[in-house]
């Protein structure tokens, strides 16, 4: 085996939970009503892999696919489009209760609130959502992608009418260059996930339209008979994602948590490092940051979901691109019986963890950590579909990154 995966159990000083409201339910709830409000939203499927959980020796193993998530392939629209609604609240000093797609594409609210331009940077997913959005709603979008970005992503964006760019420097940089660009432009904003002092509504927003993806699994799972999780499993870039689900699923289950385990790309593993040093404080990890995960290539954290993951994370893993590859390998030819799941490079890892974990010896320790069993009811979630579809099937058809 090339790389092995490195992981490290939670033991960091908590914050005292000074960051867990803002993924309350009720501001979830909020969220969740005004993606209802858009004639394309439906409710992503939940794939549920029982021959895939017999076979890791599980009681039931389930996956939240958001490849089909308002056709954009992707979860993170979810984010974007929410704080985009808030910040335009915020700005008209109304509720975003008011927010409703019908009024945000009317003649009237044009009159009412004329033009902004949002600024973000992004490997892919979170650009393509911010630009559909913003062409949704009569918005500019300014994108700005880093170096070694893939081009079938950068077209996509394109495609929604925003100006996008590649840049020669890491994504952190890009989202540097995009807040500069938006303190310069009338009526600019700049709708990123990382938050950092002075800039924390925005991020939270984001957190809390994530918040849809896992109230809908909730509902999922309890329509198929599982009351809670056992476990979740979440992905983290900026960890914005990993504190939404794991902070709405601590506040949902405030006397019983599920396990949460934050998985992270090897060459970003900001988070990872962070609770290996056990003081409680984030680490940064810089420079080219090379991973096929491009949508979890970040190394500077989001210091409001650094508080909720530091607080309620029982793990964090640092995962090789060997793991997310075996993932999607994985989740594109299942146990028979099993829906097939298309799940990319950052939207696998998770699968390719718990995997590894039920199957491996050398990970026999963090199995026995979390008490995974038969008894057990795993919840991952696939956050994008094959948004790279050339370097999808390398992976699938071609075996790039192989797990030995």
């Amino acid at each position: 085996m090339k790389e092995t995966i490195k992981w490290t159990a939670n033991t960091m000083p908590g914050s005292g939970d000074r960051e867990l409201a803002r993924m309350s339910l009720e501001n979830v709830a909020r969220a969740r009503s005004f993606h209802r409000s858009f004639p394309q939203y439906s409710i992503t499927p939940l794939a549920r892999l029982s021959g895939m959980a017999d076979y890791l020796g599980l009681g039931g193993l389930y996956v939240k696919d958001e490849s089909y998530r308002f056709g954009l392939n992707a979860f993170k629209v979810l984010g974007g489009s929410f704080a985009m609604a808030q910040y335009i609240a915020q700005q008209m000093g109304r509720d975003v209760s008011e927010m409703t797609y019908d009024y945000l594409t009317s003649e009237a609210f044009r009159k009412d609130f004329g033009q902004a331009t949002f600024f973000t940077a992004t490997d892919g997913n979170h650009g393509r959502g911010v630009a559909w959005a913003a062409h949704k709603l009569g918005q500019r979008a300014v994108v700005h992608m880093p170096k070694g970005s893939s081009r079938a992503r950068f077209e996509n964006i394109a495609r929604e009418g925003a100006q996008v760019t590649i840049e020669d420097v890491n994504y952190d940089e890009c989202v540097r260059i995009a807040a500069a660009e938006a303190a310069q432009t009338d009526h600019g904003v700049v709708v990123q996930d990382t938050a950092w002092e002075g800039y924390e509504d925005i991020p939270t927003w984001i957190m809390q339209g994530y918040g849809t993806m896992a109230n809908e699994a909730a509902d999922q799972l309890r329509q198929l008979g599982v009351d809670r999780p056992t476990h979740v499993f979440v992905q983290a870039g900026v960890g914005s994602l990993a504190g939404a689900v794991i902070g709405y699923f601590a506040n949902l289950f405030p006397q019983d948590p599920p396990k949460f385990v934050v998985v992270e790309a090897q060459a970003a593993d900001c988070l990872y490092r962070g609770a290996l040093a056990n003081d409680g404080k984030p680490r940064i990890v810089d420079g080219n940051l090379q991973t096929i995960m491009a949508g979890l290539a970040c190394g500077e954290p989001n210091t409001i979901a650094w508080d909720i993951l530091r607080d309620h994370t029982d793990a964090f893993a640092s995962c090789p691109d060997w793991v997310t590859a075996r993932g999607m390998r994985m989740l594109g030819a299942p146990v028979k019986g099993d829906p097939t799941v298309i799940s990319g490079e950052s939207g696998a890892v998770g699968m390719g963890l718990l995997s590894a974990i039920m199957e491996m010896d050398a990970y026999a320790d963090l199995r026995e950590h979390l008490g995974l069993g038969r008894s057990s009811q795993v919840l991952l979630f696939s956050t994008e579909g094959d948004t790279d579809p050339e370097k999808f099937r390398k992976v699938l058809w071609g075996g790039e990154y192989p797990t030995v």
